[in-house]
């Protein structure tokens, strides 16, 4: 419990680990921005790949 609800300051290395899933996560951001239609599909895969990121990042920094 302390671990998931404690600040956890960059260690060497994660800050580009971080980056790199931002960066691949806004690629496909865009490409469904331009190939899915307006829906509430899309919004839903919008905002589940906004959760890869967080949750991707959470497992770099909490492990």
């Amino acid at each position: 419990m302390e671990n998931n609800f404690s600040y956890h300051p960059p260690k060497e290395g994660q800050p580009e680990k971080y980056e790199l899933i931002r960066m691949k996560a806004k690629e496909l951001a865009y490409l469904l921005e331009d190939q899915v239609p307006k829906s509430r599909e899309k919004s839903l895969a919008l905002t589940n790949l906004e959760q890869v990121v967080f949750w991707a990042n959470a497992g770099i920094a909490r492990n």
